[in-house]
Formats: structure tokens, C-alpha cells, sequence
């Protein structure tokens, strides 16, 4: 059955489709032409048209959230608070899923045919390609992460120097000396940094021995196929920092399928502190980077763009809290107490 149109709610309100339309669109119009055309609507079953309504006002109230893996509770927790923020301003949340860096670029040159008014991205991989594309957007963009400071975007970071710090400083506390780092890859933005985390975190501890492992992902597959050669040979180290919580996933189940006791026999901690460190047993302990705060900040941010496009741009560091959990300490009257958290404030990260 074919679409209503606007001339048909006309011609049934009895009154002009210029009428009609400032009637629909909330423009000024008589109480009882508006009621007539209301009416007429409803009876015709009468829909506008959201394309044509956007090209109109010029804008879609549409905006997007592009991100590597969708499935990753990180994002899925970003993505919420982002929805909260920009929902409350009329505007609906488009999501799509990167993968590699080419698809991101691929994905950013669709984004910005006109389909949304603004756009946040956290990208894993920044290349040149990409940064060429973000340029090229007629919208406004948010970085959730790090890129050149001359690359003129607003930005959320994290920080992963401070995170790894207090890990390390939380293990050697607790009497481990002998820590393994399993990383996921080092050519990503999350990868490069938390290793330079963990280096400088375990220079500041001379007496500590420390080795690194890269994984192939940050999933809990690649965590658990890079855990079994460490905690199976004859160099196992007293305790394992995962990268992200997928990761430390996959080093607990290697752990139980070596027969390993956590926390006695061997220490695992994770960052990024998702629901999945708070339902394994033993609780595994974590590092809060923000998630939530991030994607309300970087919601924010865009909003305050989109308002005025000429405003300086801003990067905004959210600062980290380690959560201690069982995976690290015995005595569980301390698990899921989390520590003071390091007041980054709104600065570079």
C-alpha cells in the first residue's frame, strides 16, 4: 500500500500543504489547524519522511560511534554512556563495527556522506590513512584515544602509564617479585602504550624480575594460547598482567587447566575493570580506566562541537583505579575494594 503524503493530509485537513507542513513540523500554526491535520495524519497513517526533514533543516539528529569490535565490553560500556548523554539532546546513536584499520578508514569515508551530524571514534589502529579520512569529514569528529597533537580533534584518553604503575605497585606489595606482562599487539594504540606502562612501572621496582609476552589479540582465545607456553614451563612467573580483562580471562582458565591455584600458586590482574572481572571466580583484579566517564566526556564534547564548531579544541584525560579482587589477594574481606584513584583531571593523558 502506498506511503501517505503530505498533500493527501492536506486535501483530507481541508487546509494548504504549506499549512500542513508547518503543522507537522512544529512551526507556527492555529491551534485548530494544527488539530485538523493531526487528525488527518492519524486517519491517512501518515509518516515523515526523516531524510527528506534532514536535508531540509540540514541536519539528520543522527550521530555515530565507531569502534574495532563491537563484542568488546569496553565499547558496549562506552557506547552506553554515550547514548544517555546524546539521547537526552534529541539525537539518535548509529553504531558500526571498524575491524583493521583499512575498514576504519572505509567505515569514516561512508560516515561523512551525509548520514550523521557528528562522530565519535576509538580507533585501535591510527594510521595516516585515517587520519586523512577524519579530516576529510564535514562533521565533527571526538577521538576516544590518542592521535598527533596537531591533528586538531577534540580527545578522551585514557591512562594506561598510570594503570600499569599501580598494578605493579599492587603486586610488588603483595610480595611478588617474579611478574609477567602478557600484551596484546604492540602496533595498536592500547598495545604501545600499556608496554611502555609496564616498563617504566617496573623500572621504578629494581628488585622485581619481569618478562613480556605478546599475544595475537586482546581476546580471551589469544590471552589463554599466549598463558599456556608461560605458566607450563619451567620459568613461570608469580604473577600475570593482562592487558585487558579478556586477556586476564584467558590466563585464569589456562591457569585451572594447568592446575594452578589463584591467588596462591600464581597472581592475575587485567585492566579495564568490565563485569567480566567481577563475575569470575576468583574476582579478578582490575584496573578502572574510565569507560563510562570516556564515553560521556567524549559525548559531551561532541554535542559542545556540533554547538560551536569554532571553540578550541580539548583533550581530556580520565584518570585510572586499580580494584582489588580475589585473583591477587587471598584474604577476600579485600576483594573488590577499589583504591584511590589518581585526579588526572581534564589534561593531556
Amino acid at each position: 500500500m502506498p506511503r501517505a503524503t503530505i498533500t493527501q493530509v492536506a486535501a483530507r485537513a481541508g487546509v494548504s500543504v504549506a499549512s500542513a507542513s508547518r503543522a507537522l513540523n512544529g512551526q507556527i500554526a492555529s491551534a485548530e489547524t494544527i488539530a485538523k491535520v493531526e487528525k488527518a495524519a492519524a486517519e491517512l497513517g501518515y509518516v515523515a519522511d526523516a531524510t527528506a526533514q534532514s536535508l531540509k533543516r540540514g541536519r539528520t539528529f543522527q550521530l555515530a560511534y565507531a569502534v574495532a569490535d563491537i563484542g568488546n565490553p569496553v565499547y558496549v560500556e562506552m557506547m552506553t554512556a554515550i547514548q544517555k548523554v546524546i539521547s537526552a539532546s534529541g539525537y539518535r546513536l548509529i553504531v558500526s563495527s571498524t575491524g583493521d584499520a583499512s575498514s576504519s578508514v572505509d567505515v569514516v569515508r561512508d560516515l561523512s556522506r551525509g548520514y550523521v551530524d557528528g562522530l565519535i571514534i576509538s580507533p585501535l589502529r591510527v594510521t595516516k590513512q585515517l587520519l586523512d579520512a577524519l579530516a576529510a569529514v564535514p562533521v565533527p569528529v571526538v577521538v576516544l584515544g590518542r592521535v598527533p597533537g596537531d591533528a586538531g580533534f577534540d580527545t578522551v584518553r585514557a591512562d594506561s602509564l598510570t594503570a600499569m604503575r599501580q598494578v605493579v605497585d599492587h603486586l610488588a606489595e603483595n610480595a611478588h617479585r617474579d611478574l609477567a606482562f602478557i600484551n596484546g599487539p604492540v602496533d595498536t594504540t592500547p598495545g604501545a602504550f600499556r608496554r611502555d606502562g609496564f616498563t617504566a612501572a617496573i623500572a621504578a621496582h629494581p628488585e622485581l624480575r619481569a618478562q613480556s609476552v605478546v599475544a595475537a589479540d586482546f581476546t580471551i582465545a589469544a590471552g589463554y594460547e599466549a598463558a599456556l607456553p608461560l605458566l607450563g614451563g619451567d620459568d613461570r612467573p608469580q604473577a600475570v598482567i593482562a592487558a585487558n580483562d579478556l586477556i586476564g580471562v584467558g590466563v585464569l582458565r589456562a591457569a585451572e587447566d594447568l592446575g594452578l591455584s589463584v591467588p596462591r600458586d600464581l597472581a592475575v590482574t587485567g585492566i579495564d575493570d568490565t563485569e567480566l572481572a567481577t563475575v569470575m571466580r576468583p574476582g579478578l583484579t582490575s584496573v578502572d580506566m574510565g569507560a563510562a566517564e570516556r564515553g560521556r566526556v567524549a559525548a559531551e564534547l561532541l554535542l559542545a562541537r556540533i554547538a560551536d564548531g569554532e571553540r578550541p579544541t580539548q583533550t581530556v584525560a580520565v584518570a585510572p583505579r586499580l580494584v582489588v579482587r580475589g585473583s591477587t589477594v587471598e584474604n577476600t574481606a579485600r576483594a573488590g575494594i577499589p583504591l584511590a584513584p589518581v585526579d588526572l583531571g581534564r589534561a593531556a593523558g
